[in-house]
């Protein structure tokens, strides 16, 4: 190891000369500054009263990149990285594809939110299916998460236990193949949520094995994981998937919304409430009723949609939830609404009709 020296009549080109041939000299590993010292026997004060410190030497000798130069390159690579979401941007034209119209004054809507596929209380949907069949809706409005995927999402699961195949197939024959079979003339929409945001920037970019065992292995398209086509579905989804950070797309989320006969407003989030309109939202697992004033629509009820997903969560507390979906009626011509909540609890009444919970149904 040589003894360091201070060399008083080194100029920095002299300095960025010797760190240069130090660097091409190297053989393996990286320089750094207690490397290049006891190396060269060149004392840190010679260099530093050029340049401060070893990472602006670095710089200068163009062994590290400028803090101009590190931003510009970490700005492509950030852009390029979401690239993949662009492939996923038609499917804002999917909210229109099997819109449904009548010229009947009075409407009705039904409305349900995270129902989180294989986690849904099997109670819920068998009340849900019911109430479909015998009120007929003009509108099945199924406001985000839909589908739960939650290996997909921040929470933690043994990665040899995905499954999501097994999901996707349990809401297309449990949930949107019976109700699309118990409501042929209803207009069936999907507000995208987080969760479904969530799953389709993971097969985007992070999981491409899902990616190949649905499109070559079962010929599935995004449309067809979604049951698009084969149940006749709209997919709301106006938000930019191609977000650099979770708050970049929470906030593209919140453009996610659909708005019926001028009149009602269905979105994923809770903010929506101050939009101005009556109207449901999900997203919280919680039902809240909020009274509101509008000078278009007079008094008006906005209600927070309880979920469908049972109350017990393998990575979270779920007893502070409450399960329940709503039905809307609309006189289009006032722009009127009345909310009929159906909570789902022992027991559900819809429509004047009682359900109890078979053993079957119990969750445990």
């Amino acid at each position: 190891m040589s003894k360091t020296k201070f060399h008083e009549s080194w100029t920095s080109s002299d300095c960025i000369k010797s760190l240069s041939d130090f660097i091409n000299d190297l053989d393996e590993g990286y320089c750094t500054q207690k490397k290049y010292r006891e190396t060269t026997g060149v004392a840190d004060a010679t260099w530093q009263r050029h340049f401060g410190t070893f990472s602006e030497f670095r710089a200068a000798a163009k062994v590290k990149l400028t803090k101009g130069q590190g931003k510009f390159l970490r700005d492509i690579a950030k852009h390029a990285s979401s690239d993949c979401y662009r492939d996923l941007i038609d499917r804002k034209d999917w909210g229109e594809d099997y819109s449904r119209e009548n010229k009947s004054r009075f409407k009705t809507i039904l409305f349900c939110s995270d129902l989180h596929d294989v986690e849904i209380d099997p109670f819920y949907l068998r009340v849900l299916l019911d109430t479909a069949k015998r009120v007929q809706p003009d509108v099945i409005s199924i406001v985000g998460d839909a589908f739960d995927l939650y290996e997909f999402g921040k929470y933690t699961q043994d990665p040899r236990e995905f499954d999501p195949l097994k999901r996707i197939k349990f809401m297309h024959d449990d949930v949107f193949g019976p109700m699309r079979k118990n409501c042929p003339n209803a207009q069936i929409d999907l507000i995208e949520g987080n969760h479904e945001a969530r799953l389709l920037r993971l097969i985007a970019n992070d999981a491409p094995a899902l990616r190949i065992i649905l499109s070559d292995l079962h010929g599935m398209t995004i449309p067809d994981l979604l049951g698009l086509k084969q149940f006749e579905m709209n997919y709301v989804a106006q938000c930019d998937l191609h977000a650099f950070t979770k708050s970049d797309l929470d906030k593209e989320l919140r453009k996610n919304y659909r708005i019926y006969y001028e009149t009602v407003l269905a979105h994923h989030y809770p903010g929506a409430r101050h939009m101005g309109m009556p109207g449901v939202n999900g997203h919280h697992h919680k039902h809240e009723i909020h009274q509101n004033y509008s000078p278009v629509f007079g008094v008006y009820e906005w209600h927070q949609l309880g979920c469908g997903h049972r109350r017990a969560a393998v990575y979270c507390d779920a007893s502070k939830w409450g399960n329940g979906f709503a039905l809307c009626n609309i006189d289009t011509h006032t722009k009127t609404t009345s909310f009929d909540y159906i909570p789902i609890v022992d027991f559900a009444v819809s429509g004047g009709k009682w359900y109890h919970r078979e053993k079957s149904e119990i969750i445990v």
